[in-house]
């Protein structure tokens, strides 16, 4: 029998426990629901951190972090994780599962009255290192909800030869991060051309690529 795409994508990047979800807390959560827009394109499993302002996982136009061009390689969430966590000004993080073509996916993710902004992100495949964010956002007011229509971003970290010995998932089954450079900033990214071994007319998209819907509930 042929496996589920979802399962494919954990497999080939070595995810377990994809499914996971933070704890709900007392003081409140954001219930943050994730919708993939693209036709032919997998987002990977998502990463959610609340944390208190001044936090950014990136500086468009400036060059990708090791962290986020790990994220943007491979799928790789822990090293953003961890580097969110050791500002000492994150509360909570929490994980979905992967998001097919057309598919959403909802997880809580635990704030409090001073931690009240957030940062999610999630790898683009197939790309070399495509991802989608939220850059330290400010989330919604108590019963409010805040949505938002996200690009896809290159981290400028792997050229975008779109051969699939450099892309990792269940399309590819290529290389995951590699220290070798690509454009050196990070932009909004181009799309699929067919240049390689991908498919433009399969794996193309014209942004935004994901809806985030973020309501503030107790």
């Amino acid at each position: 029998m042929k496996k589920p795409l979802s399962l494919m994508l954990a497999l080939s990047l070595g995810i377990t426990g994809f499914a996971g979800n933070a704890l709900a807390s007392d003081e409140g959560n954001y219930k943050i629901t994730i919708t993939n827009l693209t036709r032919g394109s997998l987002l990977t499993p998502a990463l959610a951190v609340s944390h208190e302002r001044g936090i950014k996982v990136f500086t468009e136009g400036a060059p990708a972090s090791d962290a986020l061009a790990q994220l943007a390689e491979s799928g790789n969430t822990q090293p953003v994780q961890d580097a969110l966590f050791m500002t000492g000004k994150a509360h909570a993080s929490a994980n979905s599962g992967p998001i097919l073509p057309g598919h959403s996916v909802t997880i809580m993710l635990p704030m409090s009255d001073k931690v009240k902004h957030i940062s999610l992100v999630s790898m683009v495949l197939p790309t070399n290192d495509g991802f989608i964010a939220l850059n330290g956002m400010k989330g919604p007011k108590k019963g409010k909800t805040k949505t938002y229509y996200v690009p896809a971003y290159d981290a400028g970290s792997e050229m975008n030869d779109e051969h699939c010995i450099n892309i990792p998932g269940p399309h590819c089954g290529g290389e995951g991060y590699n220290a070798a450079g690509g454009e050196g900033f990070v932009h909004i990214h181009a799309g699929i051309h067919g240049g390689g071994d991908l498919v433009a007319a399969d794996y193309d998209w014209r942004n935004p690529v994901a809806r985030i819907m973020i309501e503030s509930v107790r």
